[in-house]
């Protein structure tokens, strides 16, 4: 990737609804040639997926947790069994295995917190091979970037 190309994907970073047009003009380039990049660009995996990014408070969504879970069991096929469980739930909005103490963080979208409760039995009371589970309520977002500066 060029100089230009990061450009490029920068700006869809920001605003992917814009025009390939606009796009063209803020970069400097004919919309021809703006185009080939961006195909390029996305056919070379860098760009994962464009989506639209939601008010969580909007959606019906406002309350975010981040819940951190010790494993009783471990090894691959026990971290995967307990993945799988977790990304199936509609609230798991972010799942990741991680290291140290803690074996999975997840990131939940709630509406209420009968909604927390009901996740809570589904996914750490009962038999999901869970030891023990951490919670942490967001009062306040500070700061909530989905963009990957180049």
């Amino acid at each position: 990737m060029d100089k230009t190309d990061k450009k490029i994907v920068n700006l869809l970073q920001r605003d992917a609804s814009q025009t390939n047009v606009e796009l063209a003009e803020r970069i400097g380039l004919s919309p021809s040639t703006c185009l080939r990049r961006v195909q390029r660009i996305q056919k070379s995996g860098v760009i994962d997926r464009i989506v639209a990014i939601l008010n969580p408070r909007k959606a019906g969504r406002a309350i975010k947790a981040w819940v951190t879970v010790e494993l009783t069991l471990h090894g691959d096929q026990h971290m995967r069994r307990f993945l799988d469980i977790a990304t199936a739930e509609p609230a798991v909005s972010h799942a990741y295995a991680v290291t140290g103490k803690t074996d999975v963080v997840l990131m939940l979208q709630l509406r209420d917190m009968e909604e927390f409760d009901a996740v809570c039995d589904r996914l750490f009371r009962d038999q999901n091979n869970v030891a023990r589970f951490f919670t942490m309520i967001v009062i306040r977002t500070v700061k909530e970037e989905t963009a990957i500066e180049l």
